[in-house]
């Protein structure tokens, strides 16, 4: 029998994981402390990590709420050098948060406004990758710089597990999203070799992607096929590492791991 697939997230199961994730990002920061160091972002402490997603959330609640057609006004660097002092700081991500939630369940389903991935709607967009967003800056926020790996921060023993379906969405946006516009743009370095990643949550649901490396025939598709290394794992921990927060150690590789590890420094992730 054919393992299922992941199920599909659609904008109220995205808006909901957003939701949760910036509560799990604020508690986590609050038992970390501000001045805790992020692993996975070097020279960052927890306070930067909440002044950037409390930025991202801002500049993402004006595209949904005013309908903005294209980017613009103060630059990131503008509005985090006046950005709250550390005693408002959890106040002020919270209240980013919870507007940006907001303007995402008051928007019409046939809202317009700008985008910079493909996807079904602009709506179903910024919620997509919104969610992704507060998953990832969740997954550091709380993790101890004694537990750091080489490419972030070790997930607790216990796993702080994303739900399988959301984490392959993640994988998903990240493949099919990000290094599908890199190939497209013609600024993709390669791997030096193809590479297969498999999502693999038994009954909860199975997915494949393949990337062929070849700088001059690059490629990446949905489905599998014969590759020079192959990755497997639960889509959690696919997650992390493809996005760099975790390491590949609780991943199952085989053929060239160097390959995998090429991975995370030649997808370079630009919000434009």
């Amino acid at each position: 029998m054919e393992p299922p697939a992941y199920a599909s997230f659609d904008v109220p199961g995205y808006v909901g994981a957003l939701r949760r994730e910036g509560e799990l990002l604020a508690a986590a920061a609050q038992r970390a402390g501000l001045a805790t160091a992020v692993p996975s972002c070097p020279g960052w402490a927890v306070r930067d990590l909440l002044r950037h997603t409390g930025y991202v959330h801002r500049w993402a609640t004006g595209f949904v709420a005013e309908g903005l057609t294209r980017p613009g006004g103060a630059s990131e660097e503008e509005i985090l050098s006046q950005g709250p002092a550390d005693a408002q700081l959890p106040g002020w991500f919270c209240e980013g948060h919870a507007a940006l939630v907001r303007a995402l369940v008051a928007a019409p389903p046939d809202l317009e406004c700008w985008t910079f991935l493909a996807a079904p709607s602009p709506l179903a967009f910024w919620a997509r990758r919104q969610a992704s967003a507060a998953g990832q800056a969740e997954s550091t926020a709380g993790q101890p710089a004694s537990t750091a790996g080489p490419a972030g921060p070790v997930p607790p023993a216990n796993g702080a597990a994303f739900e399988p379906a959301f984490a392959a969405d993640g994988v998903d946006e990240l493949l099919m999203g990000f290094l599908a516009r890199g190939i497209r743009r013609g600024n993709w370095a390669g791997l030096g070799g193809s590479l297969a990643i498999h999502a693999d949550d038994g009954t909860a649901g199975r997915a494949d992607w393949l990337i062929a490396g070849d700088p001059d025939a690059p490629g990446v598709s949905p489905g599998t096929g014969r590759a020079d290394c192959d990755v497997t794992g639960p889509a959690s921990e696919l997650y992390l590492t493809l996005w760099n927060r975790g390491p590949a150690d609780r991943l199952d590789v085989t053929g060239d791991p160097s390959i995998l590890a090429v991975f995370g420094g030649a997808l370079q992730i630009t919000w434009s």
